[in-house]
């Protein structure tokens, strides 16, 4: 099965669009998982301490969301225990039957993107290998040479790939709508290409685009310009968007995106009446998932 059918399977079984988002910002972390952030301690152990936070985030919304996506800068900066945290997490997610998109942002040029691809789609050839991604975020801005390694990989492998399109970010109208028609028009037609041998039974390709949720009445129209592409939405809670912003993204009721949400939930403790992070977490997650069922739904 490919990646498209296997996360619309997943979002019809847990009834959620719902992507939990893994940024782990070390000085935002609860005080019991505090010394992540301190320079003076062992790196092990504040990798360790990383690991065991997100792990018992997504044991806290494993029931109420499909996937979740791990952003790998916030391990690299503790290294290689940073990358033994990411493999933890991973595994961890995957033992919880949810799907993970590896948040890598990788491009770059012939073996090198072979390499990135390898790394998280593919791996060593060990089928357990903890650290394989069922989907990674690519930069598509070195051209469209340069995603030919992921795609290749992505193919044989039934992993799936999320271009980036139309970003979150304040400063993404600099390149993305320059000129006329528009950059993020050709890479909707880069995209729609990309994905066409990988269209599912769902109707939908293994080759999805990243759209910020910020943009809503662009979303509408990439909708419609990307049928069947699977989107992935960022910029939900902590940047604003809300269930409504996000509803011309779907598709037919739940299916056709997933809405991430990452501090909004991990970090619901800081903007909450009570300290507990779990309870404040497990709160942010049942409004989440309540406001795009009634939106959608």
């Amino acid at each position: 099965m490919n990646f498209a059918d296997r996360l619309d399977a997943k979002v019809r079984e847990k009834g959620s669009p719902c992507l939990l988002g893994l940024d782990p910002h070390l000085a935002l972390l609860p005080e019991e998982f505090s010394v992540a952030a301190d320079p003076t301690a062992p790196r092990g152990d504040r990798a360790g301490a990383v690991a065991d936070f997100l792990c018992e985030l997504t044991d806290l919304c494993a029931d109420r969301v499909a996937v979740v996506k791990p952003q790998s800068a916030f391990f690299e900066v503790l290294g290689a225990d940073g990358a033994v945290a990411w493999e933890r997490v991973v595994s961890h997610a995957h033992s919880r039957g949810l799907l993970v998109i590896g948040d890598v942002k990788r491009g770059d040029i012939a073996s090198t993107a072979a390499a990135y691809a390898t790394a998280f789609l593919e791996g060593s050839g060990d089928p357990e290998d903890p650290a394989l991604c069922d989907a990674i975020t690519v930069n598509p801005f070195l051209g469209s040479d340069t995603l030919d390694p992921f795609l290749e990989v992505a193919r044989r492998t039934n992993k799936g790939l999320y271009v980036l399109v139309r970003t979150s970010n304040p400063g993404s109208d600099d390149l993305q709508e320059h000129g006329e028609p528009p950059l993020v028009h050709k890479l909707c037609e880069h995209v729609t290409r990309w994905g066409e041998e990988t269209v599912g039974e769902c109707g939908l390709s293994s080759v999805g685009a990243v759209v910020g949720a910020t943009h809503a009445e662009a979303l509408a129209e990439l909708r419609g310009r990307l049928p069947h592409t699977p989107l992935l939405l960022p910029g939900f809670g902590a940047q604003g968007a809300g269930p409504e912003d996000v509803k011309p993204g779907f598709t037919d009721g739940l299916s056709g995106a997933v809405v991430n949400s990452s501090r909004g939930i991990a970090f619901a403790y800081r903007k909450a009446e009570t300290s507990d992070w779990r309870a404040a977490a497990d709160a942010a997650m049942d409004e989440m998932l309540s406001g795009l069922r009634g939106a959608l739904t």
